[in-house]
């Protein structure tokens, strides 16, 4: 793979953006880094997204987020109408802190020296709505909530420079995901500055808008039998290594990116039927199963459920 010349200023050895695995400021190898991105580097961290994204147009994306505190009252249509709503109200009420983006190409080659991104969100434990169980989590996984009151990224200049990234309204750039609905509900949230849409539909509306393509793994799983659970499981069914700390957003994406590659080769021959293109597994009216080739491919039923990382669903 060609390499990746860092931002100005910045060279090997010496990016305050890099840590490692030991979670040392200079990782022990360049394939086992990931970018730290919080207010001080974000122009310069963004100004290196855009330089990736046409040679490796496939992102794989996690997040953190504070959990759900709030659950909607009244009549539903469908069990999948009251999981947007429950999604709406929470992701309306609430803010994200951390996003997690690794890109690939087509064959799931990582770019060296940007292994993944970590964008580190301004959140303050005494002003802002969370769930105690979520921020414990989170904290358990190595979060320093004080770093991010005072040094994190505000969600609004980081919308403004998301929208003119080349990242979002293009359909030839492909989101890798799992189980996503809450991901892509913070994400739309900032990329418009607006609440959630009231109608689903509308919500599917803004989605293709924003992100013409998306995969979330855990809507492929109905067509893979033997795959069950969390993201963390279905990278152990596969034999797929993490790099970095469970529940951060830059290892889960990194392990969201590598687990995709090595379940469209085994499941499905390395082609995805274009149908299971922008669903998202417990949204949506869809009951079909993603079309899989060979003879692993069978469907698997399963329920939507949520916390405050999307690989735990």
């Amino acid at each position: 793979m060609a390499g990746i010349a860092p931002p100005p200023g910045v060279g090997p050895g010496h990016d305050p953006g890099l840590h490692g695995t030991n979670g040392t400021a200079n990782g022990t190898s360049a394939t086992t880094m990931i970018r730290e991105v919080w207010a001080d580097n974000l122009e310069q961290e963004m100004a290196l997204l855009r330089s990736l994204v046409d040679k490796w147009p496939y992102l794989a994306m996690d997040t953190e987020f504070p959990g759900i505190v709030a659950r909607p009252i009244g009549n539903f249509k469908t069990s999948a109408d009251y999981h947007y709503q429950t999604l709406r109200c929470n992701v309306d009420l609430l803010k994200l802190i951390q996003l997690g983006i690794t890109f690939a190409d087509e064959h799931g080659n990582i770019p060296p020296n940007a292994c993944a991104f970590q964008f580190n969100f301004k959140f303050s434990l005494t002003e802002d709505m969370y769930a105690q169980d979520s921020i414990d989590l989170l904290v358990k996984a190595g979060l320093d909530f004080a770093r991010h009151e005072e040094h994190g990224i505000d969600v609004a200049h980081f919308g403004e420079l998301l929208i003119t990234s080349g990242l979002v309204l293009f359909p030839t750039v492909k989101w890798v995901s799992f189980h996503s609905g809450y991901d892509f509900g913070y994400l739309l949230k900032i990329l418009t500055g607006k609440p959630l849409p009231a109608d689903e539909h509308e919500f599917f509306a803004w989605l293709r808008l924003y992100f013409p393509c998306i995969y979330d793994i855990k809507y492929l799983m109905k067509a893979c039998a033997s795959l069950k659970g969390g993201l963390q499981d279905v990278a152990d069914d596969l034999g797929v290594e993490r790099i970095g700390p469970q529940h951060q957003a830059g290892s889960d994406a990194l392990l969201t990116a590598k687990t995709f590659f090595k379940l469209r080769r085994v499941f499905f021959e390395d082609v995805i039927d274009d149908q299971a293109i922008g669903c998202l597994f417990g949204l949506g009216s869809w009951s079909g199963v993603p079309g899989a080739q060979g003879t692993n491919a069978a469907a698997a039923a399963g329920t939507a459920s949520a916390s405050g990382s999307s690989g735990d669903r």
